[in-house]
C-alpha cells in the first residue's frame, strides 16, 4: 500500500525561551498541525548530511490515545521521540491518518540516524505553556520542548 507524503512547508517558528525551546506551530487544520509539530521536532534536533548516502526509510504506523487533545497532542510527540531514540533514526515525514480530540493514527517515516548530524538533543515535549487554539483561519500549537 503506497503512502503519499507532501513536501514538508515550513509551518513553525522558533520563540526564544530559556533552557528549552519554546514552538509555536500552525495548520489550517488538526491534522497539520500534530505533522507540523512532528515535523518541527525533528528539523530542530537533526540536519541531513549533504554526503549521505540514500537511506533506507522505515515506516512506522503509530496509534495514540489519550483522555484530552493536550494530552494526545504530547503524547504524541513523546511517541516519536522514544521511538526514534530506541530505533536509531531520525523521523523525516508524517501522514496523519486519522485523529480527533482524543485518538490519533499515522505514520511515520525513518531514516537511519547516521546520515544526520544531531544539533540538539530533544528530551521531551511538555505541559508547561502548551496552548492549543482553534481560530477562524486554522490551529496554532505553542508547547516547550525540555532539551
Amino acid at each position: 500500500m503506497a503512502h503519499q507524503f507532501h513536501p514538508p512547508v515550513k509551518n513553525y517558528e522558533i520563540i526564544e525561551h530559556t533552557a528549552d525551546i519554546a514552538l509555536r506551530i500552525n495548520s489550517k487544520d488538526l491534522p497539520g498541525l500534530f505533522r507540523n509539530a512532528a515535523l518541527a521536532l525533528f528539523e530542530i534536533s537533526a540536519k541531513k548530511n549533504p554526503s549521505a548516502r540514500n537511506p533506507k526509510k522505515e515506516t512506522f504506523s503509530i496509534k495514540q490515545k489519550a483522555d484530552t487533545l493536550d494530552e494526545l497532542f504530547i503524547n504524541w510527540l513523546n511517541e516519536l521521540l522514544s521511538l526514534s531514540a530506541a530505533k536509531g533514526l531520525v523521523f523525516s515525514d508524517f501522514k496523519i491518518n486519522s485523529i480527533n480530540e482524543k485518538e490519533l493514527e499515522a505514520f511515520a517515516v525513518g531514516e537511519d540516524a547516521r546520515g544526520f548530524r544531531l544539533d540538539k538533543e530533544i528530551k521531551a515535549a511538555t505541559y508547561h505553556g502548551l496552548k492549543l487554539t482553534r481560530s477562524a483561519g486554522g490551529w496554532q500549537a505553542e508547547v516547550i520542548l525540555d532539551v
